[in-house]
């Protein structure tokens, strides 16, 4: 089927997306922007916040953000719809003194962060990106313009490279970023003129490597998409587009459609900011507390409500066949995944099959199943971590990708595109 322009619109625009985000905390302020210019109020976790239905409220903790739109009816059991996603993905992270170097070449040291392909780093112009905790109590975000390079060996001095590829994380993973002294030079103030400030106001810093390249439109009918970091911020894009299409209508008898953009997905979730910590329940408490409710009043709602946990998935691979359930083979282009597993590693269960396929009947969107095989073990994401904490309905979910965890995934245009509408779907259902 061939890719629509409104499909094509919206993955330019998740380029512009993953451009603005090349750490978790760009993410999570990225988020904030956009629903701040969508009419959205930022609220504070320390302040009051005000009780009133109808109203859109932002927080951002961290690497995280949680948004809502609460119906102009709103009463203390209305249910929430809450759409999961995960703002951090695999890479490489600044260490303590990471200015290094040797033979002359400055080095940046770096510790790897998640489960990244190492290989896929090679030879791409990078950046840095993150937030620096400054002497004078402010924590600003930075980034750099491509300052760094992981070049790979040529081919003439490992003759047999291509028989497989096995980089040491720490010796084999350190970028060049320049020539010189690495005790007359300081990475860290790279980041610092970016803001304006000196390196030595700088405190403490969570600072991450990012591909500096653009997301990129290709294909025999333009139905690919390629960029850095699509797992997970096409579904991070996903929530936002849709909760900011739905904020200006006027809905009754319909739920709290709320977005979940937690960090540290890739390292487990436990963290203040992660789908393990108390974020999400510590927003909802205080939201349905806004609407009058008692404990037994927000059970209630909850025990109505549903998540939906959205993260990538795997697309068939026409090279590694084999490596995929025999007969379940989601391929990109084919509708955004549902994603099932018998060991809980996802919360997709029978009732969440049938609500999830409704929600795409909605708007027309076909739905493809995802299964591991069984030789092949999966991963898991923040359903279950989310069922689990809150005891809400959880269905996991997300868009078939190739190329997980490298440094550069593919997706399908139109899947993108119909994943947010399906979010759409859910936030109005």
């Amino acid at each position: 089927m061939p890719v629509t322009p409104d499909a094509l619109a919206h993955a330019e625009d998740l380029a512009d997306f993953v451009g603005a985000s090349p750490s978790s905390y760009h993410a999570a302020a990225e988020v904030a922007r956009r629903l701040e210019r969508a009419g959205f109020t930022r609220l504070q976790e320390d302040e009051a916040w005000p009780a009133q239905a109808g109203g859109r409220f932002v927080v951002v903790r961290d690497g995280a953000t949680i948004a809502w739109v609460v119906p102009t009816d709103a009463a203390a059991t209305t249910p929430a719809h809450v759409f999961g996603a995960h703002t951090d993905s695999p890479g490489f992270k600044l260490k303590p003194q990471p200015t290094t170097g040797t033979r002359g070449w400055l080095q940046a040291a770096v510790e790897v962060y998640g489960g990244p392909l190492l290989n896929s780093w090679l030879d791409r112009e990078l950046r840095l990106a993150g937030r620096l905790a400054l002497a004078d109590g402010r924590v600003v975000l930075a980034e750099t313009g491509a300052l760094l390079r992981l070049p790979q060996l040529a081919i003439h001095l490992d003759r047999g490279v291509n028989n497989g590829l096995a980089l040491d994380k720490q010796n084999e993973t350190q970028p060049v970023w320049g020539l010189g002294d690495p005790t007359q030079a300081d990475i860290l103030a790279e980041l610092a003129e970016s803001v304006e400030v000196s390196a030595s106001d700088i405190r403490g810093y969570d600072v991450v490597l990012a591909d500096t390249a653009r997301g990129a439109v290709f294909g025999k009918d333009d139905e690919f998409f390629a960029s850095g970091r699509l797992d997970d911020l096409a579904s991070v894009h996903a929530g936002v587009v849709a909760l900011t299409e739905i904020a200006d209508r006027t809905r009754t008898k319909a739920p709290i459609a709320v977005l979940a953009a937690f960090d540290h997905e890739e390292l487990g979730s436990a963290s203040r900011s992660g789908a393990a910590g108390p974020f999400l329940e510590d927003v909802l408490e205080r939201l349905y507390a806004g609407l009058g409710a008692d404990a037994s009043e927000r059970r209630r709602a909850f025990a109505s409500s549903w998540c939906l946990s959205s993260d990538v998935g795997h697309s068939v691979h026409p090279n590694y066949v084999a490596k995929h359930d025999p007969v379940v083979q989601p391929v990109l282009g084919s509708g955004p995944i549902l994603k099932l597993n018998a060991n809980q590693r996802y919360a997709t269960d029978a009732v969440g099959t049938a609500a999830w396929l409704a929600w795409c009947e909605r708007v027309g969107v076909q739905s493809q199943a995802f299964v591991s095989n069984n030789s092949v073990p999966c991963g898991s994401t923040i359903g279950p971590i989310t069922a689990a904490r809150l005891g809400i309905r959880t269905v996991d979910v997300g868009i078939p990708i190739l190329s997980m965890h490298s440094a550069r995934e593919l997706a399908g245009v139109s899947d993108l595109y119909d994943l947010t509408r399906t979010a759409e779907s859910f936030f109005t259902a």
